[in-house]
């Protein structure tokens, strides 16, 4: 049994305890009868501050705090994937089974099924030197993904004890190791780790190749690393969880933690139907086989919101530990700074810009640096990309969180209102939103695309902003006093816009594109622009280059060349080239 005390004082999820009774900053302890979940926040002379991760009605001054012992953790072990939590990672189907639709306060359940058998193979001899990250067994969680038994950080030893390979409970003894002391610590599939501390690594690498998703305006215009960090603002409606859905699907991450953070019942009700339901285009079996859901609703106790992104991030780097690619779709930080600045209200803090708590900058930092490639203790390489939502209040993206987001992240794509009323999908901004991977990433777009890649992707941008430029004076005085090569230039971002940056998410050659295909859509359309170039130049009026339907045929190449037939694309720069004569010789 832990320290114990008793409330003093109840200020929403916020108690205070009087007297040195001992308790450790980030310690978890049990609130009340109920004894509800809590985490020590604050520690002064005769007073402790603890924050409940559960609604705290009906709390009174005078019930008993216990003392866990040690900090808010997560259970590491086989049964994490194809598993919904909350906040604090208590199952949320498990509850459900018990209490029906509702989490009663104080819910004591396993984070993880300690009774399920798995089938497991060990992977170390007796006398084998074992260390920090050594992986000891090997179990297939799902269909997608084996499960690496490995050994917690800060152990080591010789290993002493094997069991036979067979189905094993998580709780169930694996291997025996002699530690450095002489003493005999038996080991099982479940660590725990707290929440609040990285996970630690070998080393880090640089961010030298993308993360894959197959949406264009991302992969060619706005990369983002492999390990790197993205963020996805944008206002009511514009498509932030859609779009994190279709990253969830198609990025070319191992494992997908999806955050969903203070959002709104009904939608997380819809993220969790449709997770159900969608299928891994790479391996054919359910996407939730390699996926695991956080759940944390707007009517959730705010302090369990605050923990929710770091105990997504925790199992993220667990499986990062075992060489695994993982992508965290966080939706949404804003709601997770919320929970901060309510929190911060109830201690009294003195507030910041639009009542946020000064420490906002350094707790999005904190999270975002948890991002990253890596060499894990093992050897084994592994990344975490980190695709943070932001839900800036009426669009205003000079709000505090996305402001201090734009500070930690490296490539921030601003979702647009005018876009997606527009059904512009994706509707990402090309004017205001940005990456500084590109030059990270140039050399491997040379040896894996194409060596013409990042100059396409400069001129396509380039075509993008200078369209943005005339559209201004269009506006004043009208498209038919500019010159013939402004129009060309009009017409050509409209082919981009149309045909290059508006993806289909439902059509089966759209949804997903690859890089191969990107680069031989670019180099089609910048072929057509070169020719009608000329043409222009030659004195021909954009009006006759406008009668063929050349600029069409172009838009529809996303549909009509299938995505393993990009042979078919020499076909297209053959039209460009007739198109080309045919003007050069009827009005020559």
């Amino acid at each position: 049994m832990g320290i114990r005390g008793t409330i003093y004082g109840i200020n929403g999820p916020i108690i205070t305890i009087r007297g040195n009774l001992g308790y450790r900053m980030n310690e978890m302890v049990y609130v009340g009868e109920k004894r509800l979940i809590g985490e020590v926040i604050g520690l002064v002379k005769g007073e402790t501050t603890i924050q409940v991760y559960e609604e705290t009605s009906g709390l009174r001054p005078g019930e008993p705090v216990e003392g866990a012992g040690h900090a808010i953790s997560v259970t590491l072990a086989p049964g994490i994937l194809y598993n919904i939590f909350d906040g604090i990672e208590r199952p949320l189907e498990t509850i459900a089974e018990s209490s029906g639709a509702f989490i009663p306060r104080g819910a004591q359940v396993d984070a993880l099924d300690t009774e399920r058998l798995w089938q497991t193979h060990i992977t170390v001899s007796v006398g084998d030197k074992v260390a920090a990250g050594s992986i000891i067994a090997e179990v297939p969680e799902t269909k997608s993904i084996v499960h690496k038994v490995m050994l917690p950080p800060g152990t080591e030893g010789e290993v002493i004890r094997v069991q036979p390979d067979g189905a094993y409970t998580i709780e169930q003894e694996l291997i025996a190791i002699r530690t450095a002391d002489g003493g005999e610590l038996p080991l099982s599939m479940t660590q725990h780790w707290p929440i609040r501390i990285p996970r630690p690594v070998a080393s880090r690498y640089p961010a030298d190749r993308p993360l894959v998703t197959g949406q264009r305006i991302l992969d060619t215009l706005f990369p983002i690393a492999k390990g790197g960090t993205a963020a996805l603002p944008g206002g009511f409606g514009t498509g932030k969880t859609m779009t994190q859905h279709q990253l969830a699907k198609w990025c070319d991450a191992d494992i997908i933690i999806y955050i969903g953070c203070g959002e709104r019942g009904n939608e997380m009700t819809n993220v969790l139907e449709e997770f159900g339901e969608l299928v891994d285009p790479k391996s054919g079996n359910p996407l939730m086989d390699r996926t695991t859901l956080i759940a944390n609703t707007s009517n959730m106790p705010v302090a369990a919101r605050e923990a929710s992104i770091y105990t997504g991030i925790t199992l993220a780097e667990y499986y990062r530990d075992m060489g695994y690619h993982v992508a965290i779709m966080a939706d949404s930080t804003s709601r997770w700074a919320e929970a901060l600045r309510e929190l911060s209200g109830r201690l009294e803090e003195m507030p910041a810009e639009e009542g946020f708590p000064a420490y906002l900058a350094s707790r999005l930092s904190a999270f975002y640096e948890r991002a990253g490639y890596v060499q894990n203790l093992n050897g084994t390489e592994g990344s975490v990309t980190i695709i943070g939502a932001v839900s800036p209040q009426g669009g205003d993206f000079s709000e505090p969180v996305t402001q201090n987001t734009k500070r930690f992240v490296r490539c921030f794509l601003a979702l647009d209102k005018s876009l997606a009323y527009a059904r512009h999908y994706p509707a990402i901004n090309w004017l205001t939103s940005y990456s500084e991977y590109v030059k990270d990433l140039s050399s491997w777009y040379e040896e894996h695309v194409g060596s013409s890649f990042v100059d396409c992707r400069n001129r396509i941008l380039n075509i993008l902003t200078t369209e943005n430029r005339l559209n201004e004076i269009v506006k004043l005085i009208g498209s038919d006093v500019l010159p013939d090569d402004q129009k060309l230039v009009l017409e050509i971002a409209r082919v981009i816009r149309l045909g290059f940056l508006q993806q289909n998410a439902f059509h089966a050659e759209d949804t997903f594109v690859p890089m191969e295909k990107q680069l031989r859509m670019m180099e089609v359309i910048l072929h057509l622009y070169d020719r009608c170039k000329e043409l222009i130049d030659r004195n021909m009026p954009m009006a006759l280059l406008r009668e063929s339907d050349v600029f069409e045929k172009i838009i529809a190449i996303k549909y009509d060349v299938p995505n393993k037939e990009l042979g078919m694309f020499a076909e297209y720069d053959t039209k460009i080239e007739e198109f080309y004569r045919y003007l050069m010789e009827t009005n020559a």
